[in-house]
């Protein structure tokens, strides 16, 4: 039987451009023609294309497994899946979650049958994959455990959060890595070998360019491919070169993962007592475009939390960085978030709250509803009084010691020792009296 083939004949190649209004020598973009041939050119990624990482051993076995590319923008994903179905002898079929729907799946799915009847293997390539909702990514599990298809995936997204269970569970993840500067440098060399000719920058801005990259491959070349067209008479300097180029904002999504993972960062860089990663996390995230009174609030968690008795001093400080935010705005509230990170980084810590709290939850839970003794109770009417609420109520200011030790449990309840301060800070002298109380408290037998 004829099988249909999935790529597109050079006459009809022509006819689409021509349809644009282009013919086929129209320029592309550079990172286009620099796209790798081989997967020993791709860069950055040596930990899973290397001699004996797992995508290069797949490769030179040719037998591929379905697998997801989970990486940042920029860093090779698209590249090394055609790269990949080269290298084994798979037909590339090649899908995009943003512009497919159910019907634009069946055909691919259709497509991949007759080829396999004809023996010839699939390597659908879906790109954004964590775009398909979850129906859609059912959809792949009998065509991928059937081996219709070898299913590669690409996507920015923590894939633990973003696909189902069932569809990971047949699937390898493999983390890309941003690029790294020696990749980007590669990256930039192979472009100027590619032009005949250097980048009109100095080294210093040679060096900001990859800063602004931000370990993005693509983007850097998008920024070589300007600087290579504008060819100006003399190597650009830092602040020339921004003239020309946009820097662009920090990768940065407040309702994914890298939220969380920068907002993670700055409490451990708090709680682990180190100020300037805080700041440094705490200015990441600001330039990132997230909302300072999220972070606010983060900071009065941490204050409870991490720092609690220790310091009380941190949660007030805390919130009047909240109150300072809401009455100046930015950007000069931003630096009140700033004072509190510090003060909070450089202050005592302590969980001592923090567990008792949790651990005086969880005995609540287990006992009820029970009463409190009767000394303790409110007893506003003469039956009360007559029932025996408040009998033997002891006034702690006007004891000798100025504490009775008197229970304040339920009855029947073993009184439990939830607070165990370890002596940081202002909790020093916390420990002090209660251990002081807890002596009295035995010798008076309670």
């Amino acid at each position: 039987m004829e099988i249909i083939r999935a790529s597109v004949t050079l006459s009809a190649m022509n006819d689409l451009f021509e349809a644009a209004g282009l013919t086929p020598e129209a320029p592309s973009p550079l990172a286009e023609r620099l796209r790798p041939q081989g997967l020993d050119e791709v860069v950055g990624q040596d930990h899973l294309l290397g001699p004996g990482g797992p995508i290069r051993r797949m490769a030179d076995a040719h037998r591929l497994g379905s697998m997801i590319l989970w990486g940042p923008p920029g860093t090779g994903k698209t590249t090394i899946a055609r790269l990949l179905a080269k290298a084994a002898g798979y037909e590339f079929q090649q899908l995009s979650a943003v512009f497919s729907g159910v019907a634009d799946l069946k055909k691919a799915f259709e497509l991949a049958k007759g080829r396999r009847a004809a023996g010839q293997s699939t390597l659908l390539f879906v790109d954004e994959i964590h775009r398909f909702n979850r129906a859609q990514q059912d959809g792949f599990l009998p065509f991928v455990e059937s081996g219709v298809v070898t299913l590669v995936g690409a996507t920015t997204e923590n894939p633990s959060f973003e696909l189902n269970g069932a569809l990971l569970s047949r699937c390898q993840v493999y983390v890309l890595r941003r690029l790294d500067d020696t990749a980007l440098n590669a990256l930039l060399a192979k472009a100027e070998a590619f032009e005949g000719r250097r980048l009109p920058v100095n080294p210093a801005a040679r060096a900001a360019m990859l800063t602004m990259a931000d370990g993005d491959g693509r983007y850097l070349l998008s920024l070589a491919e300007i600087l290579f067209n504008i060819a100006p008479e003399l190597p650009l300097d830092p602040g020339a070169m921004g003239h020309v180029l946009q820097k662009r904002s920090p990768a940065y999504d407040k309702d994914r993962e890298e939220h969380y993972n920068l907002i993670s960062a700055l409490h451990k860089s708090v709680r682990c007592s180190d100020p300037d990663a805080a700041l440094y996390w705490l200015a990441r995230m600001l330039e990132g475009g997230e909302d300072p009174l999220f972070i606010a609030r983060r900071l009065v968690r941490m204050a409870s939390e991490d720092i609690g008795a220790a310091d009380p001093l941190s949660l007030l400080v805390a919130t009047a960085a909240k109150d300072a935010f809401d009455f100046l705005g930015s950007p000069e509230g931003e630096l009140a978030l700033a004072q509190a990170c510090v003060h909070m980084a450089c202050a005592p810590k302590s969980v001592a709250v923090y567990k008792a709290f949790g651990a005086a939850r969880r005995l609540a839970k287990e006992t009820g509803s029970l009463m409190p003794p009767a000394h303790i109770r409110n007893a506003p009417t003469r039956l009360m009084k007559d029932l025996g609420y408040g009998e033997g109520y002891k006034y702690d200011p006007e004891t000798p010691e100025g504490f009775s030790g008197q229970n304040y449990f339920p009855d029947g309840v073993e009184r439990a020792v939830f607070y165990r301060p370890k002596g940081e800070g202002a909790e020093a002298r916390v420990k002090e009296r209660l251990d002081r109380w807890a002596a009295l408290r035995g010798k008076n037998g309670e």
